[in-house]
């Protein structure tokens, strides 16, 4: 049995042997010890999501996943024997981190809910299993040598560059800590991997070359001194190639950025091995010369919608990841020695502004996180070259000027200048003068710089010193922040914004509070509202609806009734005048011409003058019986009355016409027959007479209008009437 607090590349095990049950010794770590187990190959989800095809998948996903968990459950001894000799086990976790599905890759997952938990349990042991295979030690009782685990993990290739890489990608997202303390182990212990890390850039740089060369674009850096071929300049382009061949290229660059990125993003202790490859110009050349191209041909050609979302979400994510990559090769190499205040610190500002210096030509790429940086080389080391910093300020400013977008960048000089003079006192009470997007750029540049800083700190200190970050990253370094901010929590969170008031509650509207404001009434009468023509009510049921008529017919019948005589009463007690209320006193009354006595001399009689015109009821209002009476009468009075001085002009004009041919046929005159020119409809036939008239016109048609202008013209000039 196994001792304890012996390494296991110590440990001797005694057990049975043979059909007869011998004993033998033999070391933890032996072949003959290994059990005899076929693990399987895994294969992806399918993405088209057939029964049989799922099937086949959960079935062999099935029993990978128990033989995993088989192998997770087994002794220290035990597992290491397996994880060493058995190399179908290596097979499996091989073909796992070769086919397992990325981020943005399709997947069948979303296709069945049992795939998609068969799919995280394989994950989940496949992390476990190479969790415990770059552990030396799990208990004290457990372990390994240090030296031997580092021969057994790069002897029998249980991690190489490649698998590293691969694992940072499938199992980096939510694990990042424990990874790097996985990765670091295995750096440590084994410092042969750097050397192999060293040998791998070159070819991760190669990678790039070959995305160029496949775009037909020429690299500078590539230059092999060798003249081109003839035919060199005939290759193909991200505009011409094939779409599968473009789709495989972007797939590609992707995965291999992501890769990189995930890789440094965990640990960042291997990018000093890329700053010696001169990785980081490399990148931005390949930045600047590739993904105009790539991009273009994505935007112009015709593709499939979905496959054209697919290659434009890669390239978008690929340029994303190259931007960050530059991003952690500075900071953990420049940067980061800089705010720890190293010995190299003078060297490490040196190279960072030579960095930025190379990236000048390369417009597109300093266009992201790196200007803050500039400015805080500037800010914490007291560069006494400020026309250096000046001129990497005016290139980003002109980087910005060449996609069309203005922005000013305070120069170094008047920065130090205010940094010098000014303090926080004389800066409060500062007006916001930037956009949201640009407080939120400045937010991601300070914090990018100082972690520990909460965004609530940096929005006061931002409010304080007139939202210039590169003052703000001075104060807080050198501790020199006015009172009102170090009263503060260096960690204070950002105030929630103020939830504006709706718009419909500030709205102002001319049918506001009605009987249909929706929005300020909880009930409305529904009988009033409808859609469309109103229900049971047609133009018929309008038109026979005569209540406003029945309205309107008392009223009416108040006019009919007409006084022509006021009976008078005797009764003394009744004052005359005001009977009938007919006479009301007016002191102001004009009686001038009272006593003159108006129609007197006129011809009409007595009664005229008395007589008043009847009151006459409306049509509308008159009964039925009534108003066809009344109508009956009117038509009669307009037939006595009707004028026949005016007679019908359609009757004038018929009479003319009469007379007219009357008098033609007096003369001899014969009309001219009818023409048929027009005839029928074409494809049918014409008649005879049709023809003829048809004819007759293409003859005569030179007689009149402007037909034989030509003819008239050759007779004037024969008799010299016009000078030829």
């Amino acid at each position: 049995m196994a001792c304890a607090k012996v390494p296991l590349d110590e440990l001797h095990v005694t057990e049975p042997f043979g059909p007869q049950g011998k004993e033998r010794t033999l070391p933890a770590l032996h072949p003959d010890r290994k059990e005899e187990r076929c693990f399987l190959s895994y294969k992806p989800p399918p993405e088209d999501g057939t029964a049989a095809l799922l099937e086949e998948f959960l079935e062999n996903a099935q029993f990978i996943s128990e033989d995993l968990e088989w192998l997770l459950a087994l002794p220290h001894d035990k597992f290491w024997c397996q994880v060493v000799f058995d190399e179908s086990l290596q097979r499996c976790l091989d073909s796992y981190l070769r086919h397992a599905p990325r981020g943005l890759d399709p997947s069948g997952l979303s296709s069945s809910p049992a795939v998609a938990d068969m799919q995280r349990n394989i994950h989940r042991s496949v992390f476990m299993v190479f969790l415990r295979m770059a552990t030396h030690k799990e208990s004290k009782e457990n372990f390994i040598t240090p030296a031997v685990f580092a021969e057994i993990i790069y002897n029998n290739y249980l991690f190489d560059i490649p698998k590293i890489l691969d694992v940072c990608v499938l199992f980096g997202k939510g694990n990042s800590q424990l990874l790097h303390k996985m990765i670091e182990n295995i750096f440590t212990q084994q410092p042969s991997y750097y050397a192999d890390l060293n040998e791998t850039i070159p070819s991760i740089s190669q990678v790039f070359d070959t995305i160029l060369q496949m775009c037909g674009i020429q690299s500078e850096d590539t230059g092999t001194g060798q003249p081109l071929k003839l035919n060199a300049n005939k290759c193909q382009t991200a505009m011409t190639m094939p779409e599968e061949e473009l789709a495989d290229l972007l797939l590609y660059m992707c995965d291999t950025c992501t890769t990189i990125h995930s890789f440094l993003d965990i640990f960042p202790e291997a990018c000093s091995t890329f700053k010696e490859h001169n990785f980081l110009n490399r990148l931005s050349s390949f930045y600047e010369m590739a993904v105009p191209d790539l991009e273009k041909a994505v935007k112009k050609r015709n593709f499939n919608k979905s496959l054209q979302e697919d290659m434009w979400r890669r390239i978008s994510h690929s340029r994303k990841k190259m931007v960050e990559i530059a991003h952690l090769l500075l900071q953990h190499t420049c940067l980061q020695p800089i705010l720890e205040g190293t010995e190299s610190m003078a060297s490490c500002v040196d190279d960072l502004l030579q960095n930025f210096t190379a990236f000048l030509q390369e417009k597109r790429l300093i266009m992201s996180k790196f200007l803050s940086k500039v400015m805080v080389v500037h800010v914490i080391y007291d560069s006494q070259d400020d026309t250096r910093t000046s001129y990497l300020l005016q290139g980003v400013e002109s980087a910005w000027e060449c996609v069309g977008k203005k922005r000013s960048f305070p120069s170094s000089a008047n920065h130090s200048a205010g940094a010098k003079s000014k303090t926080g006192r004389d800066l409060a009470g500062a007006v916001c003068t930037v956009s949201a997007g640009e407080l939120e750029s400045l937010l991601c540049h300070i914090r990018d710089l100082l972690p520990d800083l909460g965004e609530g700190f940096i929005l006061a200190c931002l409010e304080e010193y007139g939202y210039n970050s590169e003052l703000v990253i001075n104060n807080v370094l050198e501790d020199k922040l006015s009172p009102s901010l170090d009263k503060l929590d260096r960690a204070m969170a950002r105030p929630a914004k103020k939830e504006l008031p709706s718009v419909l509650s500030t709205r102002s509207n001319a049918f506001d509070d009605d009987e249909f404001d929706v929005f300020n009434r909880d009930q409305l009468d529904m009988s009033r509202i409808w859609k469309g023509r109103r229900q049971r009510e047609s133009v018929r049921a309008t038109l026979d609806d005569k209540q406003h008529i029945e309205e309107q017919r008392e009223r009416y019948q108040a006019y009919q009734t007409v006084v022509d005589e006021i009976p008078i009463e005797n009764d003394p007690s009744r004052d005359r005048d005001n009977a009938f209320g007919t006479y009301d006193y007016d002191d102001e009354y004009d009686d001038t011409y009272d006593v003159n006595q108006i129609g007197a001399n006129d011809l009409d009689e007595e009664d005229e003058l008395l007589n008043r015109r009847p009151f006459t009821t409306p049509q509308v209002l008159r009964k039925g019986k009534q108003a066809q009476e009344d109508d009956a009468d009117e038509d009669e009075e307009e037939e006595d009355k009707k004028d026949h001085f005016v007679q019908d002009p359609a009757v004038l004009r018929e009479r003319a016409e009469a007379r007219r041919a009357a008098m033609q046929s007096r003369k001899g005159y014969r009309p001219p027959p009818a023409s048929h020119v027009v005839g029928g409809p074409r494809g049918r036939g014409q008649m005879q007479d049709t023809v003829l008239d048809r004819r007759r016109k293409e003859a005569n048609k030179s007689r009149g209008a402007n037909h034989n202008r030509r003819t008239m013209a050759d007779r004037k000039r024969n008799k010299g009437m016009i000078p030829s």
